[in-house]
């Protein structure tokens, strides 16, 4: 069973999943156990057909598990029924998916404020709030256009605004960049990245592509319905671990702005195991590479983001 602590914000404990078909069982998910630390950037990987979106689906309260639980911050998800979990799921994460699905009579700003106006706030309140969500994402001259007018990654970073828009502390994002070219997807992963390392959010994301790996502080494998928190090696080839060590010694050398210096071993290692991004710490107020956060408030490049409790 995954142990709980405090620094732990999700513990999936004992989880199956079954589907039952005319002549056959299906086993999706078996015995799955582990937990998502709190502000971290966790990734949960695997080829497709694994069960990662069953995974997925089961951990924010859209997919009954057969059998085990589900804890959000002390919370027994199904211990609620589907109206109270949709309810926890509105206060407490924002949801990307690779799909978006806008409602298309409406601008980009008003599918933004959707969630406000659903958590009970006015037009205006919604409004304003929404405006500084998608500046967040350099968005906002895009606010009075229709969402589906968009290209993918503009559609995509507009939902990032929608999924971060009432300041949930959880951002879950289910294959967010599968649809998109390659500088699209980056643009979103940087955002997602910044979100955890400004903001302090923690992320969920669920992938198949192992180049992101590396920007995670936690991972967990999903192979035939079960799941392991591995050990940083990410699953890659040797081909591909070859090839991302000759990346990092050119971001290294860049970085030492010496040439005709070469990286350690353990700078190397240090890249590759994520140790030269550490988790955020928990402090009520800091400042980190620019970005001033606190209890109260939280901005980003200079834009604010409203609290939990704005009436």
């Amino acid at each position: 069973m995954a142990e709980r602590s405090p620094e732990t914000l999700i513990s999936v404990e004992q989880v199956e999943k079954k589907f039952f078909l005319d002549t056959e069982t299906v086993d999706a998910l078996k015995n799955v156990n582990f937990t998502i630390p709190k502000q971290s950037f966790s990734i949960i990987y695997g080829p497709s057909g694994s069960g990662k979106s069953t995974l997925l689906n089961t951990i924010v309260g859209l997919e009954p598990p057969t059998s085990g639980h589900v804890v959000i911050e002390g919370q027994d998800l199904y211990a609620l029924n589907a109206d109270q979990r949709a309810n926890f799921r509105a206060r407490t994460l924002g949801m990307v998916y690779q799909t978006n699905y806008w409602v298309n009579s409406l601008t980009v700003l008003e599918n933004v404020c959707m969630p406000l106006f659903l958590s009970g706030y006015s037009k205006k309140q919604a409004a304003l709030i929404a405006m500084e969500s998608l500046e967040m994402v350099g968005m906002t001259k895009f606010a009075k256009k229709r969402p589906t007018l968009l290209s993918g990654g503009q559609q995509q970073r507009v939902s990032m605004a929608r999924a971060i828009v009432a300041n949930p502390d959880l951002i879950v994002a289910d294959e967010p960049t599968g649809n998109l070219d390659t500088k699209n997807g980056d643009m979103i992963m940087n955002l997602l990245s910044d979100l955890n390392h400004k903001l302090h959010k923690t992320i969920i994301l669920v992938t198949h592509n192992l180049e992101y790996l590396s920007l995670s502080t936690h991972r967990v494998q999903i192979k035939d319905g079960t799941a392991a928190e591995d050990d940083g090696s990410y699953g890659l080839t040797s081909e591909q671990k070859k090839e991302k060590i000759k990346r990092l010694q050119e971001t290294l050398l860049k970085q030492k702005n010496s040439p005709g210096k070469a990286p350690t071993i353990a700078e190397i290692t240090s890249l590759l195991s994520g140790a030269g991004s550490p988790a955020p710490n928990n402090q009520d107020k800091t400042t980190q590479a620019g970005i001033q956060v606190n209890k109260s408030q939280a901005s980003v490049d200079g834009v604010s983001q409203k609290p939990k409790d704005v009436a």
